[in-house]
């Protein structure tokens, strides 16, 4: 049997998480804004749980409704049959996002779906559930468009971009499904070498070598909320991810690097991979830019030097980057790079001509990814 999912994505990356479904196996894959709606059975929202790399969550929708106002919101809530998906002994939280004129706070929104709930809760059982924020058993996902509501079960919990391999990180990291999807847009073959040479607690490399590796991302979580569905199929799920457990490779098709100057970080990167049981597989060594050298006669490589908005001043910067493209044209014929930016004033200082010039955010910073081809 067949059911409507709707996965959250980063905004600006809709198409290359709807190409990832669409691997997976999902059917009517529509991208919207922020998320992509697609189609599918249990086991494709089990796989996709586990599998996905460049999507936040996966949400089950339950019921849309017209909701101009929370006395309708209130009544429509009330009309859902909840002990279909949660019990007075699970606890819950209720997350809002969007809104309209009347329902413009989130918070309020939330609340007031609560009360829904546990209200019909006390009429029927005489106990409710408790609100649990941090880890609740189910977590419900309340959207609201103009005067359109959808209210859907939160299949992830925790947003699928914590893997649980990065426990140490840097001052100013990638989320790992950022990481992974520029990966998908700058078009990598594992089968080619991949240099990341300022690569702070390596989560460019980590999910280049997860990735080339076939390793199911959620492999590494403890928890996901499917797991506390009332219909959940655990033979199903044991059986998906013993498929994901023995469907790893042992060996990289092509190495991938990782460098900074920073051995703190690059202890971090160490401790990242170890957990991810690939310590082995990627060589990460400290070196200043300014010695950093070709480590392979072709290959991609990508890094996200720091743009001024958290890290660094611009001022000092501008050097910085202009070594950069020094280092680019000098030492790396042959490959081809891409530098993920925020500034533009610092990208005109890497001195290369960009062969594209691609749009990307980095949360809510507009953010710019430069190809560069050097010959």
């Amino acid at each position: 049997m067949n059911f409507s999912y709707f996965a959250t994505v980063q905004r600006g990356l809709e198409p290359v998480a709807a190409q990832e479904l669409e691997r997976l196996g999902a059917k009517e894959v529509r991208p919207d804004f922020t998320g992509v709606h697609f189609v599918g059975d249990r086991a494709l929202l089990y796989r996709v749980n586990l599998w996905a790399r460049t999507i936040f969550r996966v949400l089950v929708p339950v019921r849309e409704f017209y909701c101009p106002n929370s006395d309708t919101l209130y009544q429509e809530i009330q009309k859902i049959a909840w002990d279909e998906y949660l019990q007075p002994n699970n606890t819950l939280a209720v997350t809002c996002t969007g809104g309209n004129q009347k329902l413009n706070h989130t918070h309020f929104t939330a609340l007031q779906v609560k009360n829904a709930i546990v209200d019909q809760q006390r009429r029927k059982f005489g106990q409710r559930s408790s609100v649990e924020v941090q880890n609740p058993d189910i977590s419900i996902n309340v959207h609201i468009y103009q005067d359109h509501c959808t209210v859907s079960l939160d299949s992830s919990g925790t947003s699928l971009h914590r893997r649980g391999y990065r426990q140490a990180m840097g001052a100013a990291p990638l989320k790992e499904t950022l990481a992974a999807a520029l990966l998908e847009i700058v078009e990598w073959n594992s089968n080619l070498p991949l240099l990341d040479p300022l690569c702070g607690s390596g989560t460019l490399p980590i999910e280049a070598a997860l990735k080339a590796l076939n390793i199911a991302p959620g492999l590494f979580r403890q928890k996901f909320s499917l797991q506390n569905f009332p219909d959940f199929d655990s033979q199903l799920w044991q059986q998906l991810l013993k498929e994901a457990q023995n469907s790893r490779l042992s060996k990289l098709p092509a190495p991938i690097w990782g460098s900074d100057r920073d051995p703190h970080v690059l202890a971090q990167a160490h401790s990242n991979a170890q957990r991810c049981g690939i310590e082995h597989q990627i060589k990460f060594a400290q070196t200043e830019l300014s010695h950093l050298e070709a480590p392979a006669d072709r290959g991609i490589l990508i890094c996200n030097p720091p743009y001024g908005e958290r890290l660094g001043d611009v001022k000092e910067l501008g050097a910085f980057y202009k070594m950069l493209g020094d280092v680019f044209k000098q030492r790396f014929k042959g490959w081809t790079a891409f530098v993920l930016t925020g500034n533009k004033e610092l990208a005109k200082k890497i001195g290369l001509k960009a062969s594209r010039r691609i749009p990307v955010y980095n949360g809510a910073l507009a953010c710019t990814l430069l190809k560069y081809e050097l010959y």
